[in-house]
């Protein structure tokens, strides 16, 4: 066969991601704090776009007229307006509305679409009244204490505060302040003191001494290079520090093996002197650096509501504070597409509408499917919502994602950093999923997370005089219809971080 160029006509199918795909993926799986900050970064760079802080929204037939009106001589593109419409509530076992295509191209079918706003008027009504969602409408402008944030003082700026009191000396100071730059967010001393001489040009000694200097300031214990040590400071400011108890600390893996028998020995005291001890290292903070932070930690909003509905089933609803409302500035770009005369300026504005257009839709694609997702986990967990862990099923994506006519990808993005407030508190979309274990009577499997916590309340409800081994917990799992082996139930035991019947024993034998 000859090697020659030649021309080929090839037929043949592939999915393109465009970026506006691309756009419409990054959006599904953004938590609520992620996608607040993209919507600032989009409002931005399109002038466009708007946030809708009115308490009635305009119909939204009209906006589209205008807007049509308004690019009717604009031929590169057909100004298509879709207002941010969001579904925010719907009922387990309901069809959810949507008046466009499905926009992710991994889904196995379109959405069905089907109009159930009549019937959740009363419900709807019922949720608004009760407080705990907001109302889509404004946001107050009164303004509260509790809007005006505390910034908290970082350990760094709070050790070199006492250092600039403490220390006279610059030579002390510089070295002071570089072993401070050494401590980890728990209050620990991570450089060494010879690496800080070495690096310094100074003595041993002399970093030493700088070093005891900053272990006497506040919180105490900070500054230490290892436990044993941070224990020992904080003894030592409420002189506890003895003899016996630098024993006990030079021993602490002794401590936490229970091998009480062993520390009298080694402390040299008795068995009453030996609990005392302990209580009083128990009221120590390993970790006191943890008292400060550069950040406020966020809490959790939840993305999804879920309420019991008086004639039984459960009313779901999306929070509308996790929800933008974008919308497309009609009027601006009515006004700036007259003013438009050159090729480079309309063809801008048309990337620009376009852009809006595809985000305001993705956006209701996404509050729809988060929507969608939530209402099928809330139908397959009733048990879970209405009788607790014990009654959560096995479930995976795929089980959803079939129930629902979406891919699995689609299901697995939605639930990820998703939370859901139920009446049994919050949690993330991704712990209703659980691996399955057979039951010993061959009925229903029973799901790992119900085990967990069947093992955590037998191991509560022991005799101090009967500890529960591992294998006395698979008997007892499978007198309730668990088919478990001894293995599985170690795992799960350590997960729970639940100590073995051996260590049990020695730790309720001291508590006794």
């Amino acid at each position: 066969m000859a090697l020659t160029p030649r021309l080929e006509l090839r037929q043949g199918q592939s999915l393109v991601m465009t970026p506006q795909l691309q756009q419409a993926i990054k959006l599904l799986q953004l938590s609520n704090l992620e996608l607040a900050a993209y919507i600032e970064q989009e409002l931005e760079k399109n002038p466009l776009l708007e946030v809708d802080e009115r308490s009635d929204t305009p119909d939204k037939s009209e906006r589209q007229d205008e807007v049509a009106s308004a690019s009717k001589d604009s031929d590169p593109l057909e100004a298509d307006i879709q207002l941010s419409d969001h579904a925010t509530a719907g009922t387990a076992g309901d069809d959810l509305d949507t008046d466009f295509e499905n926009v992710y191209a991994d889904d196995l079918a379109p959405e069905r679409s089907q109009d159930s706003k009549s019937a959740q008027d009363a419900s709807l009504e019922a949720w608004n009244n009760s407080g705990t969602s907001s109302s889509s409408g404004p946001v107050s402008d009164d303004w509260g204490i509790d809007q005006f944030g505390h910034k908290e003082i970082s350990l760094r700026d709070h050790l070199m505060d006492q250092l600039a009191i403490a220390v006279y000396d610059p030579t002390d100071r510089m070295i002071g302040a570089d072993l401070i730059d050494s401590v980890n967010e728990a209050g620990y001393l991570t450089g060494s003191v010879d690496g800080v001489a070495e690096r310094l040009g100074t003595s041993v000694e002399k970093v030493e001494n700088v070093l005891q200097v900053l272990q006497t300031f506040d919180p105490a214990g900070v500054m230490a290079r290892d436990l044993p040590e941070c224990l020992k400071l904080q003894l030592l400011e409420r002189n506890r520090f003895d003899p016996a108890m630098d024993a006990l600390l030079r021993n602490l893996d002794l401590l936490a093996r229970r091998r009480i028998e062993d520390l009298t020995k080694v402390c040299g005291v008795d068995q009453d002197d030996i609990a005392e001890m302990i209580k009083e290292i128990q009221e120590l903070n390993p970790k006191p650096g943890l008292a400060f932070g550069d950040e406020v930690i966020q809490p959790v909003v939840p993305d999804v509501f879920v309420r019991e509905k008086p004639d039984g089933g459960w009313f779901i609803e999306l929070n509308s504070e996790t929800l933008p409302r974008v919308l497309v500035d009609a009027r601006y770009f009515a006004k700036v597409n007259k003013l438009a005369h050159k090729k480079d300026e309309k063809t801008y504005l048309n990337e620009c509408l376009q852009n809006a257009n595809w985000l305001v839709k993705s956006l209701d694609q996404r509050a729809k499917t988060i929507l969608k997702v939530a209402t099928e986990i809330v139908k397959q967990q009733d048990g879970f919502l209405a009788h607790g862990v014990q009654h959560l099923r096995p479930l995976n994506l795929k089980t959803i994602a079939e129930a629902i006519d979406m891919h699995e990808s689609t299901v697995s993005r939605v639930t990820s950093n998703k939370y859901i407030a139920t009446p049994r508190g919050v949690f993330e979309l991704k712990y209703f999923f659980t691996s399955a274990i057979a039951s010993a009577s061959g009925g229903e499997a029973h799901s790992a997370e119900s085990v967990r916590a069947r093992i955590k309340s037998l191991v509560d409800a022991e005799n101090p005089s009967a500890i529960l081994s591992d294998d006395k917990l698979v008997l007892l799992l499978r007198e309730d219809g668990v088919d478990i082996a001894r293995r599985t139930v170690a795992k799960y035991r350590e997960a729970l971080r639940i100590p073995s019947s051996v260590q049990r024993r020695r730790q309720k034998r001291v508590s006794a």
